[in-house]
């Protein structure tokens, strides 16, 4: 059984709410910056990632409130949001790597995938990838420190995976993943807002010119 509380329920909806907040800020500024497949792929991903996110805490509240175990919703989550963080940190990348226009991902030959840290592997790596294109895009804007604040989110989120192989029937952990969450999240969507802040949406300045 597992032991949740409504209050606990109500805490996972936070960090979805700042992933959302941050990817929207993310969507408006790079926009301009990205061909049309490659914010596709971006947006689209980052779309699945907070779906995934409120569809599970949805489904924390309704076992907590004793309404019902809609367990698809807790057994889709890695699936959903490991392929939304790859697919965002993909089109990221592309965008850096000023790849031609209308690109797609190749169609992937079908895989059986099975345990939780295949999925894991993947979110992981996708975050990797989009925190290393954000702390990129720091250093163009010439704001290294925000550096500091993507490591220490993409540090949270590295937490986030090996407390997903800890038993989460217990209300202690859940709590703590809460945290962690919470955490990544938030410096997530305080490092992109200093970003919009310091012009993320203009043109990176060239050598010599001012920030």
């Amino acid at each position: 059984m597992n032991d949740f509380s409504i209050s606990m329920a109500l805490v996972d909806f936070i960090p979805v709410i700042l992933f959302a907040v941050a990817a929207s800020i993310l969507l408006r500024d790079l926009y301009a910056a990205m061909n049309k497949g490659t914010f596709a792929l971006f947006s689209a991903g980052v779309i699945d990632v907070a779906i995934a996110g409120a569809l599970k805490a949805t489904w924390k509240l309704l076992y907590a409130a004793g309404i019902c175990n809609f367990e698809a919703l807790d057994h889709m989550f890695f699936p959903v949001q490991s392929i939304g963080f790859l697919m965002a940190g993909l089109g990221m990348l592309f965008m850096l790597c000023h790849k031609p226009k209308n690109t797609v991902l190749a169609a992937a030959a079908p895989a059986v995938f099975s345990g939780t840290f295949v999925f894991v592997g993947l979110m992981v790596a996708g975050l990797g990838i989009m925190d290393t294109m954000l702390c990129i895009l720091s250093v163009k804007r010439k704001k290294p420190y925000l550096i500091a604040i993507f490591v220490l989110s993409f540090i949270c989120s590295l937490c986030m995976g090996y407390l997903s192989s800890q038993d989460f029937a217990q209300a202690s952990m859940n709590w703590i993943a809460e945290g962690v969450n919470v955490a990544g999240q938030g410096t997530l969507l305080l490092g992109v807002m200093l970003l919009h802040k310091g012009g993320l949406a203009k043109p990176s300045p060239k050598k010599g010119e001012a920030a």
